[in-house]
């Protein structure tokens, strides 16, 4: 997509949008540092594109919970400044959000709607972001994803396929739920929903995108060694088993009729991501 600015460029993301979309202009933390809003509005005033993704984000989700500060400026307050410098040109602005604005009560899918109530800084560095972006006066959009990955940068195929080829078991939480999402599918995601808004002045929002079928993290896992072909034995654990600096949510489920009835985008296979993931990390 020519005339795209995306800000990014390694990660699974940006990646994946680099190889969708060749003919955009990424820029990386030496052009663009998000902990600088100011400098991420004028680089895009700078720049003039037609439509600007935002594909970078703090993601350290533990270390944000002593790093509140930095993950506000990256989360919340650059998203911010981009939104408002993409208002000023005239030009659609999407950015990736998080489930991690959720609670994480409950059984049922999230939908856009429902009241959030992050658990942590990072959730909560996100929906300042999500907040900041719809008071900023342009045509927006924030496209909330969950457990995301891919063959490059730190998720969790890589980890488990690391760890599963180096040890006989692995005790993987089981008492999360949620949908794997392929990185790739996403960024093809992601360009299809500019592309629709450019078309359309009107469109825009809130959207969930997560991939099918719900599972666990230790469901996921054994998707791993299954396809990795490594005999690593996944046991199941309660979160409270493996204790972490910030709080995961139980429920990352996340509802994605909205983007289906407005951009005409269902819900991906991760089965299908996770065997081309797998493939690729194998070659």
């Amino acid at each position: 997509m020519t005339g795209l600015l995306v800000f990014g460029r390694t990660g699974q993301v940006a990646t994946e949008l680099a190889r969708l979309a060749p003919d955009a202009r990424f820029l990386g933390r030496d052009e663009a540092d998000l902990s600088d809003p100011a400098a991420c509005a004028a680089a895009i005033l700078a720049a003039r594109p037609q439509a600007v993704i935002n594909a970078a984000a703090y993601t350290a989700v533990d270390r944000a919970e002593s790093e509140a500060g930095l993950a506000g400026l990256i989360n919340a307050e650059a998203p911010t400044a981009m939104a408002r410098a993409a208002a000023e040109l005239g030009v659609p602005y999407l950015s990736l959000s998080t489930d991690y604005v959720f609670d994480g009560s409950g059984d049922r899918p999230w939908r856009e709607d429902d009241a959030t109530g992050p658990l942590g800084v990072y959730g909560a560095t996100k929906l300042a972001g999500e907040q900041g972006i719809a008071a900023a006066g342009g045509q927006w959009a924030v496209l909330r994803t969950s457990w995301v990955f891919s063959a490059h940068g730190a998720n969790f195929v890589r980890t488990m396929m690391r760890l599963g080829a180096e040890r006989d078991e692995l005790r993987v939480v089981a008492d999360q739920h949620g949908g794997p999402t392929p990185a790739r599918d996403i960024a093809a995601t992601c360009l299809a929903m500019v592309a629709a808004m450019q078309g359309d002045r009107a469109k825009g929002g809130i959207y969930h995108y997560s991939g099918a079928p719900d599972t666990t993290w230790a469901g996921f896992a054994r998707a791993i060694m299954a396809d990795a072909g490594l005999a690593c034995r996944v046991t199941d654990i309660a979160t409270a088993d493996y204790p972490t600096p910030a709080r995961r949510p139980g429920n990352s489920r996340l509802d994605c009729s909205a983007i289906a009835r407005d951009f005409g985008i269902s819900r991906p296979d991760w089965r299908a991501g996770l065997a081309d993931a797998v493939r690729e990390l194998q070659a």
